[in-house]
Formats: structure tokens, sequence, C-alpha cells
């Protein structure tokens, strides 16, 4: 498993990587919160300080929920009621109030990381929804007998947004799944992938646009 530190302390830092890698898990220390942004992709759980010099934690934690589901255990020093229940209303999975026990801090990673696995990773690798297939394993997608002649980004849009049909993509969850980043100005590239992709569906209303959110297939 590899692990996100966000932490700015270098010497609680230090505890929490020589701890992570006792338990035989890999991890990449931060100590801003941009940068916390633009690493989450390569892990799959993330520790977070919510005291950074850049942004608040709570404000990063918000905004990676905007974009990823993965476990994000807060661990912080504010240890009042509000800070607790915002922590948790916001989306982490656990808070942990500093000191911790390095051995409890183990337990609860392996929990909550317990606890996203039952939820079930199985992806289906062919997509079927009325005319369009999409095989994912060899990137192709065709409406009926018409193959599809997509680039790579079209083919990552229109894979992203099967694998949700029925379901609202944000703009936020695009940018981050196709470019990495979904808070830098790549908007103006998703809107040209966007219409081309429409121009090869030939699909009229098979991708809708959710005003101010983001974008849905529907399911036939």
């Amino acid at each position: 498993m590899h692990v996100l530190i966000v932490e700015d302390d270098d010497a609680m830092a230090s505890a929490l990587s020589a701890a992570v890698a006792s338990a035989g898990h890999k991890h990449t220390r931060v100590s801003r919160g941009e940068d916390a942004l633009l690493a989450h992709r390569q892990h799959e759980v993330i520790l977070l300080d919510l005291g950074l010099p850049d942004l608040d934690g709570l404000d990063v934690l918000r905004k990676l929920r905007q974009v990823t589901q993965i476990p994000i255990l807060i661990l912080t020093a504010r240890d009042d009621e509000r800070s607790v229940v915002l922590g948790l209303r916001s989306g982490a999975d656990d808070y942990l109030v500093k000191p911790v026990k390095l051995v409890e801090l183990l337990a609860r990673i392996e929990a909550v990381t317990r606890r996203t696995n039952r939820v079930g990773n199985t992806a289906p690798h062919n997509i079927v929804l009325g005319e369009l297939e999409v095989d994912l394993d060899r990137r192709l997608a065709s409406v009926g007998q018409r193959q599809l002649a997509l680039t790579a980004t079209e083919f990552d849009l229109l894979s992203l947004l099967v694998r949700n049909a029925g379901s609202v993509v944000t703009r936020e969850q695009i940018l981050d799944a196709l470019w990495g980043d979904a808070f830098l100005a790549h908007s103006r590239s998703l809107d040209v992938h966007l219409t081309g992709l429409r121009s090869k569906l030939q699909l009229p209303g098979f991708i809708i646009n959710v005003r101010g959110v983001g974008y849905r297939v529907e399911q036939p």
C-alpha cells in the first residue's frame, strides 16, 4: 500500500514515515496542501494534517473529496468537537488527535482500507449501453457496426463516463482523472475533447450536460 503523508512538521513526518514503513507500506511525504492535491492519485491512503502552511487542511479535504474516494485519515492537534465534526462531515474516514500511538494509527489505516475494499472494486471489462459498446481492455469503442476512431483522451473521457453511467461525473473528477489536477485551468481542453467525442459518437442526448456540475450518460 502507498500512503501519502501530508504533514509540515518534520519530526512528526519522520515518525509517521517510520511507522508506515515498519508495516511494509510505501510512503510519500508532502508538506503543503497544494502538493497533496497534485500527488493524491498515486496513493491508496492519505494521512492529512489540518495545520498546513498554504491551505487549511479542511479545505484540502473538501477538494480531495470532489475527485477521489480513497481513505483519508485526519491527523491533527485540533481536538475540539467542532473540528472533529467538521472533519468527518467533510469526508474524512477517521479523525485522530496528536499525539497518537503509532500502533493505533496503523490499526486505523488497516481498518479504513478493509472497509473500502469490502465495497468492491471489480470493474467490468466490457460495457454495453444501447448501441454503444466499450472494450476497456483493448481500448476500443463502437456504435453498432461503426468503430469509433477516438483519440486517447477521448477514449479515457468516454470510459470514465460509461463506467459511471446513470450518475453525474463532475468536471473536477474528469479533470483530475484525465489531467491529474482538478484545480488548474484545463477546462477549455475538456470542452474541446468533449465536443470531439460527441461528434464521433453521433448519439444525440447520450452525454447530458448537468449545468454547473458536470456530465452524465443515461443508461438505456
